[in-house]
């Protein structure tokens, strides 16, 4: 009886205590529920970020359209299906691939005059040196100066684009042609290029196929181009496309109508 009374409170104080409770295990319990909560909070803003961009990439689209063209390095937006009115899509989709004729016979043609330089027929390492900067000038101008004005032209109907289209276009057709003659030290494989790599034999006779090629291809260039410069010379006039109509759309809209899809 004497050691029941000593402690009374004995099961009582061992339940205050709780001896099963760690205090180290809360605290850790407690710091990993703030970093939870840390987490959570940087994933919310995170989200909000992505949502915020997602919004602002949408209002660009809807706007200016994605850059989809050139594939590896888009530059600008370019769907004939989706802006280019259903008759007139034929036409401008010959143009385009005119336009990819140009730069494959730009790339045959300087293979052409690597062929030439070694041959020696060609006016040394000037010719390859030409004709590879062609590819990056010539093809970069004629998509910006005579294929993407008549496109814009054919999307948005106004005289501007018309008469951009004309004047660079015309310039490119006896690029074309010039190009197609070859003299040498031009940076052309064309006729006269040729001529000689099939005369000079061996390793020439390869860089006379390849002079043939590339001459073939601007000879198609230019009298292609040509023949879609009358067409579309015609459907500038019946739409009533005048050179004082596209001097008052250069007045009224200025320059970035170029840059503009509206």
């Amino acid at each position: 009886m004497a050691e029941l009374t000593e402690n009374p409170f004995a099961s009582t104080h061992s339940l205050e205590q709780n001896p099963f409770e760690d205090p180290t295990e809360t605290h850790a319990q407690s710091n990993q529920y703030g970093t939870r909560m840390q987490e959570l909070q940087q994933r919310e803003q995170e989200l909000q970020r992505r949502e915020q961009e997602l919004n602002q990439r949408a209002e660009h689209i809807r706007t200016h359209g994605r850059n989809n063209f050139p594939p590896f390095y888009p530059l600008v937006y370019h769907s004939i299906q989706d802006e280019i009115p259903e008759a007139s899509r034929p036409l401008i989709t010959d143009l385009f691939r005119l336009w990819l004729l140009l730069m494959a016979t730009l790339l045959v043609n300087m293979i052409a005059c690597i062929f030439a330089t070694v041959t020696g027929t060609g006016d040394g390492v000037r010719d390859l040196l030409v004709s590879l900067m062609y590819i990056v000038v010539i093809g970069g101008l004629a998509f910006l100066t005579w294929y993407r004005p008549i496109y814009n032209g054919y999307m948005k109907e106004q005289a501007l684009y018309y008469y951009l289209y004309f004047f660079f276009c015309g310039w490119h057709i006896l690029f074309s042609l010039y190009m197609a003659v070859g003299i040498p030290g031009t940076g052309s494989a064309g006729i006269i290029q040729t001529i000689r790599m099939y005369a000079h034999g061996g390793v020439g006779i390869a860089g006379g196929v390849l002079g043939t090629i590339a001459s073939a291809g601007w000879v198609i260039e230019g009298f292609g181009n040509l023949w879609f410069f009358r067409l579309i010379w015609a459907h500038g006039k019946a739409a009533g496309h005048s050179l004082d109509k596209a001097k008052g759309e250069l007045t009224t809209h200025g320059a970035k109508a170029y840059f503009t899809r509206g």
